[in-house]
């Protein structure tokens, strides 16, 4: 039997795989969904995908399941008991971020009607399918990620650089970088 292609990043686990294979690349619209994935980037930043993959499930039931209405109103006291949580990333500013992110994001739903609307805006309401051979050549960060930080910004959001905004882009399928061999880009294009 044919060993399955996939990323080469994904093949250091059974969890980096079961990402790989389930979600990262695929399109998401969900509003929650959407944030759920800009506060686990936000978390990551400085820290491998796998540490955000073993702590999701905590980081979920510690951020009121990615409710961004419960989550913007975490106050001084939400974020001691956080700090206090070793199963989750303890840093008082990415904490904090989240806390500052749920409410612009409201702020967005308010302006826009939904977050999906707003952020699949910066690649016109559909995926960039790039054409990478190797993983070497997937960029950090892009024209695209680079507006969509300065907006994010902005609007007040907080732990949304420009490459932080690119690897979203890359989780919720905005941006299909799966290489040219792994199975997964042909699976993506075909539910286009």
């Amino acid at each position: 039997m044919a060993r399955v292609q996939r990323c080469p990043w994904a093949n250091d686990s059974a969890l980096m795989q079961t990402y790989h294979d389930r979600e990262w690349g695929t399109p998401q619209h969900g509003d929650r969904q959407l944030f759920e994935f800009l506060i686990l980037e936000g978390m990551q930043a400085g820290l491998s995908w796998a540490i955000i993959l073993t702590k999701r499930a905590q980081l979920r039931r510690s951020f009121a399941g990615f409710d961004a209405k419960r989550v913007a109103r975490f106050d001084a006291r939400a974020v001691r008991r956080l700090m206090a949580d070793p199963r989750i990333i303890r840093n008082r500013a990415k904490i904090r971020a989240a806390i500052t992110n749920a409410r612009q994001f409201l702020q967005v739903q308010r302006e826009f009607g939904s977050f999906d609307r707003y952020i699949w805006g910066f690649v016109g309401g559909r995926p960039v399918v790039a054409r990478y051979r190797t993983v070497r050549q997937i960029p950090a960060q892009t024209t695209a990620s680079e507006a969509m930080s300065a907006d994010l910004r902005r609007r007040g959001f907080r732990f949304v650089g420009p490459t932080i905004c690119y690897a979203f882009m890359q989780a919720v399928g905005m941006v299909n970088d799966h290489t040219a061999r792994c199975f997964r880009r042909s699976q993506l294009l075909g539910k286009r």
